[in-house]
């Protein structure tokens, strides 16, 4: 065990031997039940990772190298709790002169406050006729969060269906899509166990996460948006998860949309991992990767009888689609978030595993036929050319099957699963050039 000089001596660092730092981690998700969720960089020394412990807890886990008297390098992992965490027991001597992680979060604050401020003026909306709102509404019998921003209340509504499932945007997504608010008023909502409707709701909302459910909540929000913004109907964007909300919620109530947009689109929930999977290998082996091939060919193709496989495949589709930086920024963001604390930004972590432990059961098992066939409304999808999650072919092929009025299917070059963040200009530009015309 080492000693750290920013902590109290009373706490302990444990040192975990491990060569490999990939092998640290898959140890500490299968000792302690952690979720890899960020990792930034794949070696020493910079390398960082943050995991999430089920339900209240959520764990910083800060890879570093040292060397050992037989000047062998190992990888030594530090465990600081920023939520939920252990208290130690301190003499009035040792906590003042000893410094604290509660005492660096402390002294951290006022920078926090800073950039909230900062990015409250540079991201507000000042247009004479714009609208920044964020509230609760009555969805499904509890409080939902949601937030409506656009810089002239004239352009269409936009409702954003975020992914996960459980990863809200609204802790970053002032960000994210601000360069979406000449165009579009745009609508993010924290679905049903996540982000701030979680925080508000508590896990005893749990038990009513369901794809049905969702649908509905979907649907009344839906009817909510034109009564409440003086519009016939809305546009509707789904993105990974969201991407089967939308499909669901477009088939349930058509006339309440002018279009609905997948993008990470899931087009068939039974072999996606298994195409992804192929085409991760596929790429490995081109570009000769050795430790990719050699953990991929560990786990081997799904379906796979742990958490340990789906973690290893998501790894590295993260790392070929260069989605790792994506993912840390958002956290950044969230962090400097105007109007949010790091109780919103722990829900925020929470309700992403609450969700995927009631949902990813079922959409696992969900019946591609379910997703296809007719559509009442436009329908167009927008993908990552190198998209490793949801492959870009499966989503081609799933376009090419369906009826709708009106149809595309198109990529973003250079860009995968998260092509809607990683290309927002492009993005953006493919969605008004489909969508725009359908209203005007």
């Amino acid at each position: 065990m080492l000693s750290n000089r920013s902590m109290p001596r009373s706490i302990v660092i444990p040192e975990l031997a491990y060569p490999d730092i990939g092998d640290a981690i898959d140890w500490l998700c299968k000792a302690f039940g952690f979720t890899l969720r960020i990792r930034i960089a794949d070696r020493p020394p910079n390398c960082s990772i943050i995991l999430c412990a089920p339900y209240r807890y959520s764990a910083r886990i800060t890879i570093s190298m040292t060397a050992n008297p037989s000047t062998m390098l190992r990888s030594t992992s530090a465990l600081l709790f920023i939520c939920g965490a252990a208290t130690a027991s301190l003499t009035a001597q040792e906590v003042s002169s000893a410094r604290s992680e509660a005492g660096e979060f402390q002294r951290l604050e006022p920078a926090l406050q800073f950039l909230r401020t900062r990015n409250a003026r540079d991201y507000a909306v000042a247009t004479p006729n714009g609208i920044d709102d964020a509230t609760y509404v009555k969805i499904g019998g509890i409080e939902q969060w949601i937030t409506i921003r656009g810089e002239d209340r004239k352009n269409p509504v936009l409702l954003f269906l975020h992914g996960g499932p459980g990863d809200a945007t609204n802790p970053w997504g002032y960000a994210g899509f601000r360069d979406w608010l000449k165009y579009f008023t745009v609508v993010q909502w924290d679905q049903r166990g996540a982000g701030r409707t979680f925080g508000r709701n508590g896990p005893a909302a749990a038990s009513t996460i369901t794809i049905d459910r969702m649908v509905q909540d979907g649907v009344e929000l839906a009817e909510l948006l034109p009564k409440r913004l003086q519009k016939d109907k809305i546009v509707l964007v789904g993105h990974s998860w969201g991407s089967i909300l939308g499909v669901f919620m477009a088939k349930a109530r058509p006339e309440l949309f002018y279009a609905f947009v997948g993008t990470g689109q899931v087009a068939d929930p039974l072999r996606n991992y298994a195409v992804a999977y192929a085409a991760l290998i596929e790429r490995a082996s081109r570009e000769g990767n050795s430790r990719a091939l050699r953990e991929l060919q560990e786990v081997g193709p799904p379906p796979y009888a742990d958490r340990k496989g789906f973690a290893v495949q998501r790894k590295w589709s993260n790392l070929f689609e260069g989605a790792d930086a994506f993912l840390a920024s958002t956290l950044g963001f969230a962090l400097a978030a105007p109007g949010y604390s790091l109780g919103d930004i722990n829900d925020w972590f929470e309700g992403q595993n609450v969700s995927a432990e009631h949902l990813v059961p079922q959409t696992s098992v969900l019946d591609p036929k379910l997703l296809a066939g007719d559509f009442a409304v436009p329908l167009f999808v927008i993908q990552g050319a190198e998209d490793f999650t949801t492959p870009a072919g499966l989503a081609k092929i799933y376009v090419n099957s369906l009826h709708a009025p009106r149809k595309a299917f198109a990529t973003i070059e250079g860009a995968g699963h998260f092509a809607v963040f990683t290309k927002p200009d492009v993005f953006l530009q493919e969605l008004r050039a489909r969508v725009l015309p359908l209203i005007r």
